[in-house]
């Protein structure tokens, strides 16, 4: 399953409901105006193969919940206000 709203203008923050799309391989909300932090719920996305949150605005740590899912082979995060370290391995 892939949930693509790209350049919808949408704004506002980002639900941790999202987190309880298990069977969701993709995830692209990059090019809106999305604010807050990145949930930390998003962790639970078991199947997820590539999240696009870049171009938003939003802030805060990355949770590093995102680092452990072993399926996300494409992360952009690029263009947001996130701080933190990255994990290298």
């Amino acid at each position: 399953q892939e949930f693509w709203l790209t350049d919808n203008t949408i704004s506002g923050t980002l639900p941790t409901e999202v987190g309880m799309m298990s069977n969701l391989k993709e995830l692209r909300l990059n090019d809106n105006s999305l604010i807050g932090t990145i949930p930390t719920q998003l962790g639970m996305l078991s199947s997820i193969k590539a999240l696009a949150l870049n171009d938003n605005y939003f802030s805060g740590t990355l949770p590093p919940e995102v680092f452990t899912l072993s399926t996300l082979k494409e992360l952009l995060l690029d263009h947001t206000k996130n701080t933190g370290a990255v994990p290298t391995e």
